[in-house]
């Protein structure tokens, strides 16, 4: 039998960690040789472990898996990062393939499925089931939100009236309303209950973040 693909799994989760470990060291050809919590863990562990493959979680404590994504593949290119998530946004997924991950799944793919996707990002392969595959085409035909968009919108989604966004930001009442007509011209939308349901659903932003 060939050299085992060594794997570190990243996960905020234990229970899930163990789930999985269980699932990857009952293949003859795969083996879980590190564990990690959050980024600055992942790190360590990547720096100690030397794994071919990160299994990589985006919500993480430090840190989003993204994130920890683009720092590995910086610092070790020939590791191969596959995200395994429960979550589907559009953006989501666009920032862990800008950072370099070899693949995106989501965490209710079978065993078989998950096997599978190892293997395949091992080889080099890209990996994206059709629905993920989907939604980042979707994401490619809108247009990108402005920085100072993507703050309104953040405001926005987690409650504040647009004079709370407009002293948040230290603009004027009319920029904020400004900055929402063009929210909502490239969302789609037309008010601002759908755009912040649009920005969760996408994964542009998330609920409360700081």
């Amino acid at each position: 039998m060939s050299e085992r693909i060594r794997i570190a799994i990243v996960d905020d989760h234990p229970a899930l960690r163990i789930g999985l470990g269980a699932i990857l060291n009952a293949q003859p050809d795969l083996r879980v040789i590190g564990e990690a919590g959050d980024v600055a863990e992942a790190l360590a562990a990547c720096e100690r472990h030397q794994p071919d493959v990160v299994l990589m979680d985006l919500r993480l404590p430090g840190g989003g898996g993204a994130q920890a994504t683009l720092a590995i593949r910086e610092r070790w290119p020939a590791m191969r990062v596959l995200i395994v998530t429960t979550y589907d946004g559009d953006e989501d997924i666009h920032r862990a393939l800008q950072a370099g991950a070899s693949g995106y799944v989501l965490k209710d793919l079978t065993s078989t499925e998950l096997v599978a996707a190892v293997r395949a990002v091992h080889r080099g392969e890209q990996v994206l089931p059709p629905a993920v595959a989907a939604r980042q085409r979707e994401r490619v035909r809108r247009k990108d939100l402005s920085p100072r968009e993507l703050e309104v919108l953040q405001h926005l989604v987690n409650g504040l009236s647009n004079k709370e966004i407009a002293r948040a930001l230290s603009i004027g009442d009319e920029s904020v309303k400004t900055h929402l007509s063009g929210i909502f011209l490239k969302l789609g939308v037309t008010d601002r209950t759908q755009a912040a349901i649009e920005a969760i659903r996408q994964g542009i932003v998330h609920l409360n973040h700081p």
